[in-house]
C-alpha cells in the first residue's frame, strides 16, 4: 500500500487523464485491491489528530469480486513448548551427517591419491585442491536452481541424491578387485565430480532453509539456531576426521589399507542425512522460489557498464556513480543495493590467498605428517588424523576469542574493528606457514641423504659364516670399509659410490678365508642397493638387490612400516604378517619384496614350511621405517630373524605440528568468522545470498592458487611454505591499506528509509511516486 509522505510523479501532469486511467486498469489484481482498502480511511477523512495528507492510490475501471477469507494457518510444531520449530531438528541432524560425510571422505583423500592410485605428491595435491575448488564453485549453481526453479527443499533433496551416487561410485573406485588403476582413476574422478556437485549445490540452501522455518517475530531464536547449525558443522568435521583415518589404517581390505570402507562410511552417513531430512518433509515451511537475485545483480552491472560506453558524449550530465547509468532500466533500490555490494566485493579481491593457505591442512600438511612419528605415548595418531585439530580448536577458540580476548582488548582501549581482526588473522596464517617451513627443514635434516646424479648408495650384508673384505675394482681400488665385514654384522651406514655414466658395471673382489672371489653387478644412478654375500659350498657368491623403490620417504603408506625378508633356509617359508597380509620367501637366499604393515610390536609372527611351523620375533616396527629380516637357523633354538634397518624410523614427533595448527586455526577464527559477520552487516538484506556465493568463490579461487603452485612451482616443500607465507604477508598489507580507506556503512545508508523506496513495475505497469498534497 502507498504510505503518507510519498511524492506523486510530476510527469503525470503531462499525461492525459484517460491514458492514466487505462494504464491503471491494466494493474494486476493485487494492485486493484489497494483501491478498496484505501476506501476505509476515506470515509472519515477529518478525524482528530489525523495527518492532513491524502494518499495517491491506483484506480481501476474494473471491479474485482472479493476473495474468500483464507483459513488460519496451523502453527508449526515446536520443540518442548519453546519457540523453536521442530523442523530445525531434522535440518541440524542432516547438516551434521552431511558434514561428517564430506570431511570424513576428504580427510583420507590425499593419501588415497598417493598410495592407492600411486600419484606423486604434486599431482595428489593438485587434484585435492581442484576438487575443493569445484566444491566452492557449484554453490552458485545450487543457489540458482533453488531461487529460480525448484526452491530450497527440492534442490536439497535432488542434489543429495547426486551426492549419494557420488559416494557410491567413489567407494567402488577404491575396491582393489574392481579393475586396474585406470578403472579406479575414472571411477574416482566421476565420484568426486558428483560429490562436488552435491555438497556445493546444497551448501547455500540448507542453512537458509533452516532460517525459513522461523517466523519473523522469533528473530532471536533464529540467530541462536545459526550458532547451533555452525556447531553441528564442526562436530561432524571433528568426529569424521578422527574416525575415517582409523577405518583406513586399522582395517585391512584385500591386504591393503581399507579406503573402500573409509569412503563407504561417509557415504552411508550421507544416506542417513537424506533420510532424516525427508522425515521432516510434512512439517517444513517451504517458501517458493523468489527469483535469482544474483542474475539481477549481474544484469544490472552489465547494463550500467554497456550504457556508460554507449553514452560517452560530453553533452550528457555526469553520474555520481558508474552504477547510476543503469537507472533508466532498473529500480533505484536495486542500484543502491548493488552499490553496497560492490564495495564489499572490492574488499574480497585479496581474500583468496588466505584460503590458499588454510586449505593446505588436508594436503601439504598431511603429507608432512607422513614423515613424522605419530606415537604420542598412550595413543598412536595417524597422519591424516592431525586434521582433527582444526575443528577441535575452532570449538575452543570461538568462545575464547569472543568472551575473553576481544573483551580484554576492548578494555585496554584498543579499537579492534572487523577489518583489523581479519588482517591479524592473515598474519597468524603467515606465521603458521613459517612454522611449517621450520618443521619441514628439521624433518629433512633427520632424514637420510638421497643419492644425486651419477651416485648410488650401497650396503653390504655378509650372510656367510666368517668375515669378508670387500673391494671395489676400477680406476681406484677402494675398500668399502677399512676392516673386514663380520658375519651378520649390522652396517652403520650406506657407502656412496660415484658413477662415470648414468649406469655402469661394478667389479668387486671378495676375500673370504684364503679365497679371492671376483664378481660383477650392474647399477643405475640415484638408487639404493644391498650387496648380499652368501655361502656357496665352501666358497661364497654375491647378489645385488635394488632398494630404490623403497628409499624415498613417501615410499610406503602413511602410518605404516615396510618389511622384507631374506630366507637362508633350504625350504620355502610362508609368513603371516596379519589377518590379510602374507608372503612367501623362496628357498636358498630368496628375497621377498617389501610389504607394508601397521606400526606396532610383532613378537610372534607365524611362519610355515613344508614340514614344520615356527614363529619369528620381529620386535617393534616403527613409523616410516623399512626393515630387512634375514631368516637363519644358526642356533639350536630353531629359525630366527636377524633384523636390519634399511630406512631409519621417523624421529620427529607429529606433535611438532601442533603450533602451526593452533596458529592457522586462530587465524581462521579471526578471519573467517569475523569476515562473514562484517560482510553481512555491510550488505543489504536482498544481497545476502549473492554475498554468500561471492564468499564461497574466494575459497574456490584460493584452492586454484595452490593447484597452480603445486603443479608448476617446482619448489622444495619448505621453500613452497615460505613462498605462501610471504605472498599472504604482501596481500595482508594490501588488504590493510584497502581497509584503512574503507568507510563502514550504517544500516540506514544500506537499506534507506522505507519512504524512499520506489516500486518498480514493467510491462503493463507504470512507475509511480506519490506526492504530498494538502486538503
Amino acid at each position: 500500500m502507498s504510505q503518507p509522505g510519498m511524492k506523486l510523479d510530476s510527469s503525470l501532469d503531462k499525461v492525459p487523464l484517460f491514458t492514466v486511467g487505462w494504464q491503471l486498469s491494466q494493474l494486476p489484481t493485487e494492485a486493484k485491491c489497494l483501491r478498496r482498502e484505501s476506501k476505509e480511511p476515506a470515509m472519515n477523512p477529518f478525524q482528530k489528530n489525523e495527518s492532513k495528507e491524502t494518499l495517491f492510490s491506483p484506480v481501476s475501471t474494473e471491479e474485482v469480486p472479493p476473495r474468500p477469507p483464507s483459513l488460519p494457518k496451523k502453527p508449526p510444531p515446536k520443540i518442548c513448548g519453546s519457540n523453536y520449530p521442530l523442523s530445525i531438528a531434522f535440518i541440524v541432524v542432516n547438516e551434521f551427517c552431511e558434514r561428517f560425510s564430506y570431511y570424513g571422505m576428504k580427510a583420507v583423500l590425499t593419501l588415497y591419491f598417493l598410495y592407492f592410485l600411486h600419484w606423486n605428491a604434486d599431482t595428489s595435491t593438485s587434484v585435492y585442491h581442484a576438487f575443493s575448488s569445484l566444491c566452492y564453485f557449484t554453490p552458485i549453481l545450487g543457489a540458482t536452481i533453488a531461487d529460480s526453479w525448484l526452491g530450497r527443499f527440492k534442490t536439497i533433496v535432488y542434489l543429495s541424491l547426486v551426492y549419494v551416487l557420488g559416494h557410491v561410485i567413489k567407494s567402488l573406485g577404491a575396491l582393489p578387485i574392481l579393475g586396474g588403476q585406470m578403472v579406479h582413476t575414472v571411477l574416482s574422478l566421476i565420484g568426486l565430480s558428483l560429490i562436488a556437485l552435491g555438497t556445493g549445490g546444497i551448501k547455500p540452501c540448507v542453512a537458509a532453509f533452516g532460517g525459513d522455518q522461523f517466523e519473523e517475530k522469533h528473530a532471536e531464536e533464529r540467530s541462536r539456531y545459526f550458532s547451533v547449525f555452525y556447531l553441528a558443522i564442526n562436530a561432524g568435521s571433528l568426529i569424521s576426521t578422527f574416525i575415517t583415518p582409523m577405518l583406513r589404517g586399522d582395517v585391512q581390505c584385500f591386504g591393503e589399507d581399507c579406503y573402500a570402507l573409509a569412503f563407504g562410511v561417509p557415504g552411508l552417513l550421507m544416506v542417513i542425512a537424506l533420510v532424516v531430512f525427508l522425515m521432516g518433509s510434512k512439517i517444513y515451511r517451504k517458501p517458493p522460489p523468489e527469483g535469482n537475485i544474483a542474475t539481477q545483480v549481474v544484469k544490472c552491472i552489465r547494463f550500467a557498464i554497456s550504457n556508460r560506453f554507449k553514452n560517452r558524449s560530453g553533452d550528457l550530465p555526469k553520474q555520481q556513480h558508474w552504477l547510476d547509468w543503469a537507472a533508466e532500466k532498473y529500480p533505484k533500490q536495486l542500484i543502491m543495493d548493488v552499490k553496497a555490494l560492490t564495495r564489499i566485493l572490492f574488499l574480497y579481491i585479496p581474500l583468496p590467498m588466505f584460503w590458499a593457505l588454510l586449505d593446505q591442512q588436508g594436503s601439504r600438511w598431511t603429507l608432512q605428517a607422513t614423515r613424522m612419528n605419530g606415537n604420542l605415548g598412550s595413543f598412536v595418531l595417524q597422519p591424516d588424523q592431525m586434521q582433527v585439530l582444526n575443528p577441535f580448536l575452532v570449538l575452543i577458540f570461538i568462545p575464547l576469542f569472543d568472551l575473553v580476548i576481544y573483551r580484554l582488548i576492548s578494555k585496554c582501549g584498543i579499537k579492534f574493528s572487523s577489518l583489523r581482526k581479519m588482517a591479524v588473522g592473515m598474519i597468524l596464517a603467515c606465521l603458521a606457514f613459517a612454522v611449517a617451513a621450520v618443521v619441514e627443514i628439521k624433518i629433512n635434516e633427520m632424514a637420510p641423504p638421497q643419492p644425486g646424479p651419477q651416485e648410488i648408495f650401497l650396503q653390504v650384508l655378509n650372510l656367510a659364516d666368517d668375515e669378508v673384505k670387500v673391494t671395489v675394482l676400477g680406476d681406484e681400488n677402494n675398500s668399502l670399509l677399512v676392516e673386514s665385514i663380520k658375519s651378520f654384522q649390522k652396517m652403520p651406514r650406506y657407502s656412496k659410490l660415484h658413477l662415470k655414466t648414468k649406469s655402469q658395471d661394478f667389479h668387486f673382489n671378495l676375500k673370504y678365508h684364503n679365497l679371492s672371489v671376483y664378481t660383477k653387478h650392474s647399477v643405475e644412478e640415484r638408487n639404493w642397493y644391498s650387496l648380499i654375500i652368501r655361502e656357496s659350498g665352501k666358497s661364497i657368491s654375491s647378489m645385488m638387490v635394488k632398494d630404490a623403490e623403497n628409499k624415498p620417504q613417501t615410499s610406503h603408506k602413511a602410518g605404516t612400516t615396510a618389511v622384507r625378508f631374506v630366507n637362508t633356509l633350504h625350504k620355502e617359508v610362508n609368513i603371516s604378517l596379519g589377518a590379510d597380509i602374507s608372503l612367501s620367501v623362496g628357498e636358498d637366499y630368496g628375497v621377498s619384496p617389501y610389504r607394508t604393515v601397521q606400526r606396532g610390536e610383532y613378537p610372534a609372527m607365524r611362519c610355515q614350511t613344508k614340514d614344520k611351523d615356527f614363529s619369528l620375533n620381529l620386535g617393534l616396527l616403527d613409523f616410516g621405517a623399512a626393515y630387512l629380516f634375514v631368516i637363519a637357523d644358526r642356533t639350536n633354538q630353531g629359525p630366527q630373524a636377524w633384523k636390519m634397518e634399511d630406512i631409519p624410523a621417523n624421529k620427529m614427533s607429529v606433535a611438532w605440528q601442533l603450533p602451526q595448527y593452533a596458529l592457522v586455526t586462530a587465524g581462521e577464527v579471526m578471519f573467517s568468522v569475523t569476515g562473514l559477520e562484517f560482510s553481512y552487516s555491510q550488505a543489504p538484506s536482498s544481497m545476502k545470498s549473492v554475498l554468500q556465493a561471492a564468499w564461497l568463490l574466494t575459497v574456490a579461487v584460493g584452492n586454484i592458487i595452490v593447484l597452480v603452485v603445486a603443479q608448476f612451482g617446482g619448489l622444495v616443500q619448505w621453500a613452497e611454505f615460505i613462498l605462501f607465507s610471504c605472498l599472504l604477508l604482501v596481500v595482508c598489507l594490501i588488504f590493510s591499506i584497502m581497509g584503512y580507506y574503507y568507510v563502514p556503512l550504517k544500516p540506514e545508508d544500506i537499506q534507506g528509509p522505507a519512504d524512499k523506496q520506489i516500486p518498480h513495475t514493467q510491462g503493463n505497469m507504470i512507475n509511480l511516486e506519490t506526492k504530498k498534497t494538502r486538503l
